[in-house]
């Protein structure tokens, strides 16, 4: 089994209007809301796979219900820690000159208590688990060192995925790691420092497989990815498909190459299996995820070669 942690859901709502006036009505022309979290899209695209997948993490009394819906529509089984609040909401508006704008929220506050809560249920859930995948923000308050202390709370033989970045990917190392996804903005944040080469690219991913990773999934976003444990780098060029939507791109590379990671995938299949995740994911406009369809089309046409 593949365990999911996520801690901050959130609520992505996507809207287009003909034209976005400041201090004005606007009118919506089209609304899109999806109920996400970095961890919950994993979960999703794993299930679409037809791997054994549970979710867990933090939840919300006020309007965290519909999430609960979306998991058991998709297949996934799931246990949640409740808080008092609401699941934080984010606002996509574009107009017709495909202006974004976006307006973010902040989750609650998550106690100390229940922060307890969650790490003991990872611990309990992970005694079954093959892998486990931690992914995505914090609550309001939260510390970064909340990563490490949900990968400490599992057995050394479960393999350990995170999708993070800053403070957070760097406690998650203090673990060992098998495998993390920056982009090369994610890179740079983590790094505190501006990657201009290929060069600086590959030095910034054996400054991660330093510190803990075991292996380093860099994505390209249209451009592919690449993959390096610091002795071999492979590079997958990305297929052109028509780009619906970007909700979830990333965490369906996470999915797919934790799907290949976990059947014992070489690191070319880990890195192939990615990039068809995540460009199989943005085909879909109505959709966190992609579909297993389009995934093995996609992966049928990627190519891997040795950098």
């Amino acid at each position: 089994m593949i365990l999911t942690v996520c801690p901050s859901p959130c609520i992505d709502v996507n809207m287009e209007v003909e034209s976005l006036g400041v201090g004005m009505s606007n009118k919506i022309i089209s609304k899109k809301t999806f109920y996400t979290g970095k961890a919950l899209n994993v979960a999703v695209g794993l299930a679409r796979l037809k791997a054994d997948v549970f979710a867990t993490g933090f939840m919300y009394d006020e309007n965290g219900t519909q999430f609960e819906h979306e998991l058991h529509r998709e297949g996934v089984p799931y246990k949640f820690v409740w808080n008092k609040g609401r699941v934080r909401e984010n606002f996509k508006i574009i107009d017709r000159r495909s202006m974004l704008t976006e307006v973010d929220d902040v989750s609650p506050e998550v106690s100390s208590e229940k922060q307890e809560e969650l790490i003991r249920l990872v611990s309990q859930l992970a005694v079954k688990c093959d892998a486990i995948v931690i992914s995505g923000s914090l609550a309001k308050g939260m510390k970064p060192d909340f990563y490490y202390k949900v990968l400490k709370a599992v057995p050394p033989s479960v393999v350990k995925i995170a999708d993070t970045e800053g403070d957070r990917l760097i406690e998650a190392l203090k673990c060992g790691v098998k495998l993390v996804k920056p982009n090369l903005d994610e890179l740079e944040r983590t790094l505190k420092r501006k990657i201009v080469s290929k060069t600086d690219m590959f030095e910034g991913c054996r400054e991660i497989l330093d510190r803990g990773a075991e292996y380093v999934l860099l994505s390209l976003g249209k451009r592919g990815a690449v993959i390096t444990d610091g002795g071999k780098n492979y590079y997958c060029k990305s297929v052109n498909v028509a780009m619906n939507s970007t909700v979830g791109a990333g965490d369906g590379m996470v999915a797919a190459a934790t799907d290949a990671l976990i059947k014992g995938g070489s690191m070319q299949d880990v890195l192939r299996c990615g990039v068809a995740g995540g460009t199989a994911s943005v085909t879909l406009p109505d959709s966190i995820s992609f579909t297993k369809d389009k995934y093995e089309e996609i992966l049928s046409s990627l190519t891997v070669e040795e950098i």
